[in-house]
């Protein structure tokens, strides 16, 4: 759910944000107002709101003041001005310095509505992306992990990151290409990783599977048989498991 700060010194406009916005579809839960740009950012300070509406032509503090100081506070608010033609110029300097959009006077419903999914978009867009990074950093740390003292940990965690893909790798193909006994590896692995290797397989699968969630359009059962998975209902239930979600229920509530 976010939270939206409307900031204009014409009541009328504000009122008319309130009563023809459908802030439920949108899934804006709270609605802050203010009347000009010292009163928002007093506002901005307390509540940290996601989106942000603002004039630029305000008394006290203009629009782009008030977001410059705004995007200071908080640089993944979105913010995007509501302007007259005279203000044109201002509103799309204003783009050049970090507001995410504008719409001009007079608006419509219509006007308002696609602005504010288009920030909702952009606050989507870029938690996902942070979501993402912070997988792809999970996945090299973990890559990287090497214990010197326990040498083949290394050649292990490269092996496995290498054929998550691959419906044929097994511990018996990790033991050929370790040229060791399949028994040694079971063993070493155990000592090494404080799971199975079966354990692990099926858990740097499913990490891979959210990553790809994440980042990509492919289809469910695209994304199984890209992570080693050869029956996707199994996948489902192996990732509902592993994350108390299925599949498209996570991808559904990354977008949220």
């Amino acid at each position: 759910m976010y939270t939206l700060l409307v900031v204009d010194d014409e009541p009328i406009l504000i009122r008319g944000i309130r009563s023809f916005v459908d802030f439920k579809a949108l899934s804006i839960s709270e609605v802050l107002e203010a009347a000009n740009g010292e009163e928002a950012l007093d506002l901005f300070k307390t509540h940290k709101p996601d989106l942000v509406l603002a004039d630029i032509n305000m008394p006290k503090m203009n629009g782009l003041d008030f977001a410059a100081a705004a995007k200071s506070l908080k640089p993944d608010v979105k913010i995007a001005m509501i302007t007259g033609y005279d203000y044109f110029d201002y509103a799309v300097a204003a783009l050049k310095t970090g507001v995410d959009d504008y719409v001009l006077k007079p608006v419509s419903k219509t006007d308002i509505q696609e602005l504010l999914q288009k920030l909702i978009g952009k606050v989507q867009e870029a938690h996902r992306q942070q979501e993402v990074t912070k997988l792809v950093d999970g996945l090299i740390q973990s890559s990287n992990s090497i214990d010197v003292s326990l040498g083949y940990k290394s050649q292990i965690t490269r092996e496995i990151n290498s054929n998550l893909s691959n419906l044929e790798f097994s511990l018996a193909s990790l033991a050929s290409t370790l040229s060791l006994s399949p028994s040694y590896v079971s063993t070493l692995f155990k000592q090494l990783f404080g799971t199975t290797f079966q354990q692990y397989m099926i858990a740097s699968r499913l990490d891979r599977a959210k990553l790809l969630l994440l980042s990509t359009d492919m289809k469910m059962y695209e994304i199984a048989a890209s992570v080693g998975f050869e029956d996707p209902n199994y996948f489902s239930a192996a990732f509902k498991k592993r994350f108390l979600l299925s599949p498209n229920q996570f991808k559904e509530k990354s977008r949220e």
